[in-house]
């Protein structure tokens, strides 16, 4: 594995959606997710992380290093046993342990960190088991997203669907089928923003320049392997990423979120398809020195 990276990285993210749902919100029914007050479309940090451990695990299919901590069917205590077994750390004996050595919390931290891929890249709370004895402690990620907000307000529409797959005999004697809905926006475009610490990544958990291109190739690919019907087409449109030539940057972060840009061509009321907007630029009137702008996708 490589060295931990050297410069901060601030980046922006595109991403559109048509005919299907991006992120459903469980408190409205699975609808889309939706700002009250403006409308806007939204898809949680949450949503794409899970979508960015889901490529990197098919890619790496458990590689040594390259374990995903929070996974679907697999226990956050079965793995905080395992980083004890590895080290041989008896977790009834703890607290005796900790004072022959000061140094075991970091010594528990770093090896999760370099076990599992998205601990070291997006932190995690790994002290859910203290009355087992089984604290690993807690990390905080050199690598956070915000929301994905979209660019126009979005239209969010139910569609009834024929259900062909009958529950009971009861509802087989009674109906020939069954009625289902299937809430969709017809296309909306989503912008989120990213921000990469190289501080944290040095100093916690050794998040590597191997580590960041992973993080790149899944996320330009995340939607390509995670197919749905009910998200419908999902694509990464753009990826816009500001490497600066520090470790704790040259710039803030807004002020080069501000240079990204795009809007609705002329004449378009209600976009249908990314080409109803103007490709996404950059005013470099706005980018300092010491601040590189590397355009990630679609590869020039």
């Amino acid at each position: 594995m490589s060295e931990p990276i050297k410069n901060r990285y601030d980046f922006v993210l595109y991403f559109d959606v048509m005919n299907g749902n991006p992120n459903g919100d469980p408190d409205a029914g699975n609808l889309p997710r939706v700002d009250p007050e403006t409308g806007l479309g939204l898809v949680t940090d949450v949503c794409l992380k899970r979508k960015i451990r889901n490529y990197v695990d098919t890619l790496k299919e458990g590689a040594p290093g390259y374990n995903i901590y929070i996974k679907r069917g697999e226990t956050l205590n079965q793995k905080d046993s395992h980083a004890f077994e590895k080290l041989g750390i008896d977790a009834s004996n703890i607290k005796k342990l900790k004072k022959s050595d000061p140094e075991l919390d970091n010594k528990i931290r770093d090896c999760m960190c370099k076990t599992y891929f998205d601990v070291r890249t997006f932190g995690a709370v790994m002290t859910t088991f203290v009355k087992n004895n089984l604290n690993c402690g807690q990390v905080r990620g050199p690598v956070q997203l915000t929301f994905a907000r979209s660019v126009d307000p979005i239209v969010q529409q139910e569609v009834t669907i024929t259900r062909m797959a009958l529950t009971t005999e009861a509802d087989a004697e009674n109906k020939n089928n069954g009625m289902g809905r299937k809430s969709i926006i017809p296309y909306a475009l989503y912008r989120c923003e990213g921000f990469i610490s190289a501080n944290l990544a040095q100093k916690t958990t050794g998040f590597s320049n191997d580590d960041l291109e992973l993080l790149w190739d899944a996320i330009i690919n995340m939607f390509e392997d995670d197919r749905s019907a009910a998200r419908g087409m999902m694509a990464v449109r753009s990826l816009i990423a500001f490497k600066h030539d520090s470790i704790l940057g040259n710039a803030p972060a807004y002020q080069l979120f501000d240079a990204v840009s795009t809007k609705k061509r002329e004449g378009v009321d209600s976009p249908r398809s990314f080409t109803d907007y103007e490709p996404i630029s950059v005013d470099q009137s706005k980018i300092p020195e010491g601040v590189e702008v590397l355009q990630l996708w679609p590869r020039v």
